[in-house]
């Protein structure tokens, strides 16, 4: 009787634990209904109604709140404005806004975007000048989840991120862009999972600098603009792109995994990289002497430039 009792009482919990900090939002063909955590309402404006073209406002900033979609429409969106980094649950969503993005992320944060484990999730966009992808965000995005998320950009881009993208176990499939499958800025960086683009009229991937000059590769990419595009393990398979494969404004490397798709079809200095930048490597300044307490600037460790901070 007392293990029962106990077991509830853990099971009660749980249940509070992962309902905290959310914003509920399913979506139903034409409307969608959005339940939000009593502890968060103060933070929450939902300025659409029942309206399946969700647009919600969130005005913390000290608190990482979890919106959780499901559900779907063939004339739907989901804006979001905000000022302080979140998680968008992709929860077994189907959504299609056939005048612009499907989702709409108005915040310069990091944004992680999770394709829950088990769940098939369909993004489509529609032809609009005025946006950038079928994802539009203006912070950088940290693709994750053990689920399958399929984007078609009918716009322009299927992925347009004003800063990085990262990947880490996420089966991402870009079936078809009018530009490029994904567009980003600072690094691009896939750490695992399964990334397939393919049917694109620009490039597969492309990253730009954000800034005018390199800061030099930084080592865990805090803060780093490099333009470069790292692969370190997982499969990424490109086919069928009208401009280049991976185009970027830095250098390519690849650490392991899997490239199915012909590597010279690049643009940028290509490399190797057998390892991350090891911390406890020797360091050099930029003329080849050694340096044994580095301050800020940048120096050469492992054969490339990092900047110290």
């Amino acid at each position: 009787m007392k293990r029962n009792f106990l077991l509830l009482i853990f099971m009660m919990v749980v249940v509070a634990m992962q309902a905290a900090n959310t914003v509920t939002v399913v979506y139903n063909g034409a409307e969608a209904t959005v339940t939000v955590d009593d502890d968060i309402a103060e933070y929450i404006t939902v300025n659409s109604g029942m309206s399946s073209h969700v647009s919600i406002t969130s005005s913390t900033e000290s608190v990482e709140i979890i919106y959780d979609l499901s559900g779907s429409s063939d004339d739907g969106e989901f804006i979001l404005n905000g000022n302080y980094k979140c998680e968008i649950d992709l929860n077994g969503l189907t959504l299609t806004n056939p005048a612009g993005p499907a989702l709409k992320i108005l915040n310069g944060k990091r944004i992680d975007v999770s394709a829950k484990k088990n769940t098939v999730n369909t993004l489509t966009d529609g032809k609009n000048a005025d946006y950038k992808g079928c994802i539009h965000c203006t912070g950088h995005l940290e693709f994750k989840g053990k689920g399958e998320l399929n984007i078609v950009g009918n716009s322009k881009h299927a992925i347009s991120s004003d800063e990085y993208v990262e990947i880490k176990n996420l089966t991402l499939n870009i079936t078809g862009a009018v530009k490029d499958g994904i567009h980003c800025k600072q690094y691009f960086l896939m750490e695992s999972g399964t990334v397939t683009i393919s049917n694109v009229g620009d490039d597969g991937i492309q990253c730009e600098l954000d800034g005018e000059t390199s800061t030099g590769e930084i080592v865990g990419h805090e803060d780093e603009d490099t333009g470069n595009v790292y692969q370190l393990d997982g499969t990424l398979t490109i086919d069928n792109f009208g401009g280049k494969a991976i185009k970027a404004d830095g250098e390519i490397f690849y650490r392991g995994g899997t490239q199915n798709f012909d590597t010279s079809q690049t643009t940028g200095i290509t490399a190797v990289m057998t390892s991350e930048p090891d911390k406890d490597a020797a360091v050099y300044d930029l003329s080849g002497r050694r340096v044994t307490m580095p301050t800020h600037g940048i120096y050469i460790q492992n054969g490339k430039k990092v900047m110290v901070k």
